[in-house]
């Protein structure tokens, strides 16, 4: 196989030049149907939007073109099989879970998973043993799980399928795998992991190793956030034989459209070609960038940045920057909206601090855009001053669940309960009928059947009050949360 190939989207490029008559969907008939307001922005790549006709190939039975576009980027990641997926990480996620976990089955999950992960465990009807990240106790920020926890876990369910860890971090945090994956594969278990922002590990240096190159056997990677496939884009990757394959292929041909998009797939291919040819060259100069960014940030006092203490074994993405008011007189929330009134959109906002994304693909054009908003928000700080210090306590992962007591998600049990909306502040001790998810990141604060704690209330509340957007919470004057009932 020829790496500096991309042969789905040469094929479609050779297809688009050909000017054949379109007898078959799409209706826009490569453009020629389009909107004129949208022709500027969509007419290039409609030539692309076509179908599965002779010579294109089909995702849900691949044998040309995009088998082809496959085995290349399973030879560029490390993996023995790989599949393109066109709903994002997400039906990544939903496909391994399914695939390992049976009704009433039981999977061992890190706590801080993404929603999906939550979604998938619904949809098997499986149940949970979530396992507390490490907090790094400086910055507050989850850190992965510990080795130790991991063995404590297959000790006390040794009926467990296996382990999900979220890794790296929405903040960038990446835990050492290769003693987790050792220790599940010596208890017989898969490791399965949602790498959905680790696509460009591995790649360089600066970078932590990979999931697969530590030893995973399922890894799900959203190739469009820190690499450069259209949004939506995806990819999973498997290796070894505790995977399923036939059941894990079957779950992504009932969970993907079967009209997969061909644009979306080709930016895949090609996404994964930049990375094989030019990705080590993109990614210096992107860290490098980073580097000369947070270098002159260290020359200003009004900004700090997030970073794990020192003494802690965590690998780091340099392109993920978490960066917060020294004085606390900005909640994230405000430097947020600071920093977007001067044309810099952030990934996130949390109580105390903004995320900042990188990738391979910023230019220093970005960097010093976002330095000079950064210097000319600082040079406010009298018009804040009066609003006091922000003071936000998020709640510990050992209050929300035990290691020891197993969470259902078979659905048919919440169907036989009742529900009913009650104010939040009045929750404390009742069970959460739905999943209550501040977005961004996506990751739950509680899921359905979890026990509301007076940590999760005050959390909820102080976030309501600074502005976040809350999924699972009904908004209001006084916000309302569902929860079960007898």
């Amino acid at each position: 196989m020829d790496k500096f190939s991309a042969p789905l989207f040469e094929r479609l490029v050779e297809h688009a030049q050909g000017r054949h008559v379109s007898l078959h969907v799409p209706g826009h008939k490569s453009g020629q149907g389009l909107d004129e307001a949208a022709r500027p922005y969509y007419e290039s790549i409609m030539q692309l939007d076509l179908t599965e006709i002779s010579g294109l190939d089909d995702l849900h039975h691949p044998e040309e073109a995009i088998l082809e576009a496959q085995q290349l980027a399973a030879a560029c990641f490390g993996a023995e099989e790989t599949f393109f997926l066109i709903n994002g990480s997400t039906v990544g996620n939903l496909a391994m879970i399914m695939s390992v976990c049976r009704r009433g089955d039981l999977l061992l999950v890190q706590r801080d998973a993404h929603k999906s992960v939550i979604h998938g465990l619904m949809l098997a009807g499986a149940r949970a043993v979530f396992l507390n990240p490490e907090i790094d106790p400086v910055t507050g920020l989850t850190l992965g799980v510990r080795q130790e926890d991991v063995k404590a876990a297959l000790q006390k369910y040794p009926e467990a399928q296996g382990l999900l860890i979220t890794r790296p971090s929405y903040y960038g945090m990446a835990t050492p795998l290769e003693g987790i994956a050792q220790l599940l594969h010596d208890y017989g278990k898969p490791l399965l992991v949602d790498e959905a922002h680790g696509g460009h590990f591995g790649f360089h240096p600066a970078l932590p190793k990979s999931a697969l190159s530590c030893g995973a056997d399922v890894v799900v990677q959203s190739t469009h956030k820190l690499l450069t496939s259209m949004t939506m884009g995806a990819m999973l990757h498997v290796q070894g034989e505790r995977i399923d394959r036939k059941e894990l292929k079957r779950y992504l041909t009932m969970l993907q459209s079967s009209s997969p998009s061909y644009p979306l797939m080709a930016s895949l291919d090609l996404s994964r070609r930049q990375l094989d040819t030019q990705g080590m060259d993109m990614l210096e100069r992107g860290i490098r960038i980073v580097d000369q960014f947070m270098e002159r940030m260290r020359d200003q006092t009004r900004f700090t940045f997030l970073l794990p203490s020192r003494d802690i074994e965590v690998g780091r993405d340099p392109f993920k920057i978490a960066i917060k008011d020294a004085a606390d007189f900005m909640s994230g929330f405000e430097l947020k909206d600071a920093l977007e009134e001067r044309g810099c959109y952030v990934e996130l906002a949390d109580p105390q601090a903004v995320l900042l994304v990188f990738s391979m693909a910023s230019t220093e054009e970005d960097a010093e855009k976002l330095a000079r908003a950064l210097e000319q928000i600082a040079e406010l700080r009298h018009d804040v001053e009066a609003k006091g210090t922000v003071s936000v306590t998020l709640p510990s992962y050992s209050a929300m669940t035990g290691l020891s007591e197993p969470v259902s998600f078979d659905e048919s049990v919440y169907r036989k309960k009742g529900t009913a909306q009650v104010p939040l502040s009045d929750t404390v001790g009742l069970l959460s009928a739905e999943m209550v998810v501040p977005y961004p990141p996506g990751i739950p604060v509680l899921s359905p059947g979890e026990v509301i704690t007076s940590d999760v209330v005050r959390y909820l509340q102080q976030l309501v009050r600074m502005g976040a957007r809350i999924h699972g919470l009904i908004d209001g004057e006084q916000p309302m949360l569902s929860v079960l009932i007898s």
